[in-house]
């Protein structure tokens, strides 16, 4: 079985300039590489044998930097948005693609196990199955219980909330394609409400070890902080 993979890297990065205002965001630094470069010998590693990177935004510069993927002994080739698509659209413009495949951002650091993951996927016979990652978000502030006559009824002093978030990485089989409209956005929000109607249930694959989205500054520095420290963790065989 060929494993087989679609990195969504068509993003303009509006929340990371200025610093994407020269280089697209999945060729932003984090230690030694772009974090796109990353993730393919990540998944390489974990035996994905076949890379679609879907792109719009500076394409040119991507596909002049990954060709076809030798340097990483991967085959890499390309889907091309003529318009902007969102994340599940671009889906629609890959042909060939296997009964079931991951779908991933291209602005992900993490040390997720991308083979397990995706055995996970098959051996129980999903159709979507998102990788998730519990947050922890504190509040800054005191919160007020009121009741319907405006009373105060209850206090929490800087509450500490916890909820599951999706990592953007996520496995589907095909036949979650037919939920996909053609030639037109469609993001993952519009299918999981439409999988949920339908009631054909994406399932959860909870994860808790190392995840972050770059796609903020903020997220970014703490990316290009941490990845030195824990290089072993995210590259193992390049250790």
């Amino acid at each position: 079985m060929c494993k087989r993979a679609v990195i969504l890297a068509g993003g303009q990065g509006t929340r990371l300039r200025p610093y994407t205002v020269v280089l697209p965001k999945p060729l932003m630094p984090v230690g030694d590489y772009p974090i796109l470069e990353v993730i393919i010998r990540q998944l390489s590693h974990f035996g994905f044998k076949h890379i679609t990177l879907a792109v719009n935004h500076q394409a040119e510069i991507i596909k002049a930097y990954f060709g076809e993927g030798d340097k990483w002994g991967i085959r890499i080739d390309y889907s091309l948005e003529n318009i902007p698509l969102s994340t599940m659209a671009p889906l629609k413009l890959i042909d060939d693609l296997p009964e079931n495949f991951l779908v991933m951002n291209g602005d992900i650091l993490t040390d997720l196990d991308f083979g397990l993951f995706y055995k996970y996927h098959v051996s129980h016979k999903h159709l979507f199955t998102i990788s998730a990652f519990n947050r922890t978000q504190c509040s800054e502030y005191g919160v007020l219980e009121v009741d319907e006559q405006d009373c105060l009824c209850g206090f929490r002093e800087k509450p500490v909330i916890n909820y599951d978030v999706s990592m953007g990485i996520y496995m589907l089989n095909r036949r979650a394609l037919d939920f996909i409209p053609d030639a037109k956005p469609y993001g993952f929000d519009h299918l999981m409400y439409d999988m949920i109607k339908a009631r054909k249930l994406p399932r959860i694959k909870r994860f808790d070890g190392y995840w972050l989205d770059i796609g903020r500054a903020d997220d970014y520095i703490q990316a290009i902080e941490e990845f030195d420290q824990l290089k072993a963790r995210f590259l193992p065989c390049y250790s």
